[in-house]
């Protein structure tokens, strides 16, 4: 079945009309110093050993049913949480976020800074999988998984508490 596609004003919505969705979602932190060149030369195009695409994968398997997905582009994400100094809540602005909705069970995000995503692309393979690719040599922080914020986003008051 075909993924639809709106596109809202920086806001693109992907609906999949069946009932039950599974999703997961990959973030790969790309390797800067990858060469294409090299690979189609030595490997078929393929990545080797000495010369990888990404430094890392990152893969979540949500475990509750996603009826669409709708990704906002450039938002503001609140982050909560506790430190040693008690409870906090920072807004975080520059995010692109995929919101994961659910019927049943509401909506989840996922996402990171304007400045970290590379490029994404969300396919139908027996569920949603979107795969999100990070640049190498933006500097970010994983406070929650599924969440990545450059350093220069990142609330200075959180620094070095735990």
């Amino acid at each position: 079945m075909d993924i639809l596609a709106f596109n809202l004003k920086k806001v693109d919505i992907f609906v999949r009309y069946t009932c039950f969705m599974k999703c997961t979602v990959h973030f790969y932190l790309l390797n800067d110093h990858f060469s294409e060149e090299h690979a189609e030369a030595n490997y078929n195009g393929d990545e080797s050993e000495l010369n990888r695409k990404f430094e890392w994968e990152d893969e979540l398997k949500i475990t509750t049913e996603v009826d669409e997905i709708i990704f906002h582009e450039n938002v503001v994400y609140p982050l909560i949480g506790d430190t040693s100094n008690g409870p906090f809540s920072y807004d975080v602005s520059a995010m692109n976020l995929f919101e994961l909705k659910s019927e049943k069970n509401g909506s989840t995000y996922v996402g990171c800074s304007v400045s970290v995503m590379s490029s994404y692309e969300l396919a139908d393979e027996n569920g949603f999988v979107i795969k999100v690719l990070l640049k190498d040599l933006e500097p970010m922080s994983n406070p929650v998984p599924g969440i990545y914020i450059a350093a220069k986003e990142f609330p200075k008051e959180l620094i070095g508490h735990a």
